[in-house]
């Protein structure tokens, strides 16, 4: 397909403006077994426009998401402090909307019912739709009821059907991993009771650029929003925004309210405060998004340096956290295992296996201690804190932690 060919998922717009281009890269997720090793691994362009017509940010759709989504290897719970996250918004939801035994809470993307399991625990009622059976399986077995199924027009109208009309649907960080927006943001209006609210959680772009957080691009997410663009599509198809907050999660993220368009929730003054920011910094203006290339650059070149500065000297480095962000981080810079021993995870689905691209095998948290690395590179960036935490008994022997984002960080 040529750049001619391309047209904006949202609005079919011609998409001639380069965000970013971080070349070819496998899949972040495609985790690698050690019988994999030494064949042909699949890599795709990761390239970044922006629609110059509506201003939504994307990668191109060079992957069905059936291939990458219906067998998934990320388990939201654990994350413990996404957890927290999720147990903590119950609770405001549950006040705000006053939400009891006769309401029916939806979750689309419910992955292993980290969210959920707290409104169950609440005793009102609730079901998870999730495309992973692998995934939606965990969710069963802790007493949250899954329907496996892609989210659109054709299954809203299929659980509407089955009694399923929600007073509250959640759907956190899976816009942007949804290529066919259209039909997606339609079925919660089918799905969506008449005074029905829709929250949204997203990676918001604007931080994403302030902080040049651009290993949170990959296949898997097509798109990156802004609440310009979100208000946007969900208007196209009868819904409206009403509330906004402003989330640490994911290295700064919004959660966005929504209803129908003729529904009786009022629009709050956050929502027009956060509107008028984006406007200060320029996300209605195509000009605003050149230039990110460049500062991509500087960190990819920091990064080499560190690691290749690092093994002059003698030091060892291993990393923490197999994140699809690591993935991209790695591969784009051009780091492979020749740099970094290791990478530990809590995830068990994950260990003995090794990171697609640069091959880096895959170990339990313990592995850290017995090697005792000079340095610890954390991957997950946002949860910087929380690592930092769990291992900081690296102290014990001079061990360091190594922050690449927004820039190259070495903390005690």
């Amino acid at each position: 397909m040529t750049q001619s060919d391309l047209q904006c998922r949202f609005c079919k717009a011609p998409l001639t403006h380069t965000f970013v281009d971080l070349g070819r890269t496998p899949l972040a997720n495609s985790y690698l077994p050690e019988t994999a090793l030494g064949k042909p691994e699949p890599s795709y362009p990761l390239h970044a426009r922006v629609c110059a017509a509506c201003l939504l940010v994307q990668v191109e759709d060079v992957v069905p998401a059936e291939d990458i989504f219906s067998d998934y290897a990320y388990f939201s719970s654990y994350a413990a402090s996404w957890v927290a996250h999720a147990k903590e918004y119950a609770g405001a939801m549950i006040a705000r909307f006053g939400l009891g035994p006769n309401s029916r809470v939806v979750e689309v993307a419910s992955n292993d019912g980290y969210l959920l399991q707290h409104f169950v625990t609440a005793g009102i009622p609730v079901l998870g739709v999730e495309p992973a059976a692998n995934v939606a399986q965990a969710a069963e077995a802790i007493g949250v009821p899954t329907d496996v199924a892609f989210f659109g027009v054709a299954t809203a109208q299929r659980l509407r059907d089955a009694g399923h009309a929600a007073d509250l649907i959640a759907a956190n960080n899976v816009l942007a991993h949804v290529p066919d927006i259209n039909d997606f943001v339609a079925g919660f209006a089918v799905l969506l009771k008449p005074e029905g609210v829709w929250t949204i959680e997203f990676p918001h772009l604007l931080r994403l650029m302030q902080d040049v957080q651009f290993d949170t691009i990959y296949h898997e997410h097509y798109s990156y929003y802004s609440l310009l663009v979100v208000a946007r599509i969900l208007g196209a198809h009868g819904l409206r925004v009403f509330d906004v907050e402003e989330l640490p999660t994911h290295g700064g993220s919004l959660r966005v309210y929504a209803c129908h368009e003729g529904a009786g929730h009022q629009p709050t003054p956050m929502l027009a405060a956060l509107r008028e920011g984006e406007a200060a910094a320029g996300l209605d203006r195509v000009e605003t998004y050149a230039g990110f290339g460049p500062r991509v650059a500087a960190i990819q070149g920091a990064l080499r340096e560190f690691l290749a500065t690092a093994r002059a000297e003698g030091k060892t480095v291993a990393a923490y956290g197999a994140a699809a962000k690591g993935n991209t981080l790695l591969n784009s810079s051009g780091v492979s295992a020749d740099s970094i021993l290791f990478v530990a995870d809590r995830n068990p689905h994950k260990q003995g296996k090794f990171l697609p691209g640069s091959h880096i095998p895959i170990r339990a948290p313990e592995a850290i201690f017995a090697a005792r690395p000079d340095y610890l590179l954390i991957l997950p960036w946002n949860l910087e804190q929380e690592i930092r935490q769990e291992m900081a008994q690296i102290s014990e022997w001079g061990g360091r932690f190594v922050v690449p984002i927004p820039e190259l960080r070495i903390v005690d």
